[in-house]
């Protein structure tokens, strides 16, 4: 891989560092995306159990919003009650989607720079083989035609043509490919939180009355 790196001369440096940086995002990505992170399957009814006769304490909400951003939300809505128990459904409403919004933001996170990135690397790969024409045609100049050009110079443009090309494919395609998963697996959690936060306002109108 090394000598690929320095076969391709300086344009390819780009690339590494996109692979690099789209290497980490996307592991950070898994980590964050976790269900139990997000939306833990059970939390809901949990959620429910413990506030079906009164309103849980401070420390239970807190307890609730640490656990996971579906928790976050529902410790919202808990939290207003708490604090405005004659509060319209409208406040409540408003203050759980505020913090749904807020959890929505984190989950995408990241995601515009990995699309970023997978536009980016073929065109980065581009400069390079435009480069690597440029010394090609440059290796020639002077020389009266190809026949009479440096060999070696000629072999050294093919090269850094060839390898971007290649290298700024190789970054794109994967980085590309993770980005729709999460951005699906994104787009699920959101459809999870709205269902869940909704089905949880309708119990906490039917608790305050």
């Amino acid at each position: 891989m090394l000598s690929i790196i320095q076969a391709a001369g300086w344009p390819i440096w780009p690339l590494v560092a996109c692979s690099i940086l789209a290497m980490a995002l996307i592991f950070e990505r898994f980590v964050a995306l976790k269900t139990t992170r997000v939306a833990p399957p059970k939390l809901l009814s949990e959620a429910i159990s413990i506030s079906s006769n009164t309103l849980p304490g401070p420390d239970v909400v807190n307890q609730l919003q640490q656990n996971s951003a579906l928790g976050e939300v529902l410790a919202s809505g808990l939290r207003t009650l708490n604090t405005t128990p004659r509060c319209s459904e409208a406040d409540l409403r408003a203050a759980m989607e505020g913090a749904g919004r807020a959890v929505v933001h984190r989950l995408e996170k990241y995601l515009s720079a990995l699309a970023t990135i997978a536009s980016a690397a073929p065109l980065l790969g581009l400069l390079g083989t435009v480069i690597g024409m440029i010394e090609i045609f440059g290796s020639q100049s002077g020389a009266g035609g190809v026949s009479g050009g440096n060999p070696a110079q000629l072999a050294h443009g093919i090269s850094v043509a060839l390898y971007n090309t290649a290298f700024g494919l190789i970054v794109a395609i994967p980085t590309l490919i993770f980005w729709r998963y999460f951005r699906s697996r994104v787009d699920a959690y959101l459809l999870t939180l709205e269902l869940s936060s909704e089905a949880f306002l309708r119990h906490l109108i039917q608790l305050r009355k």
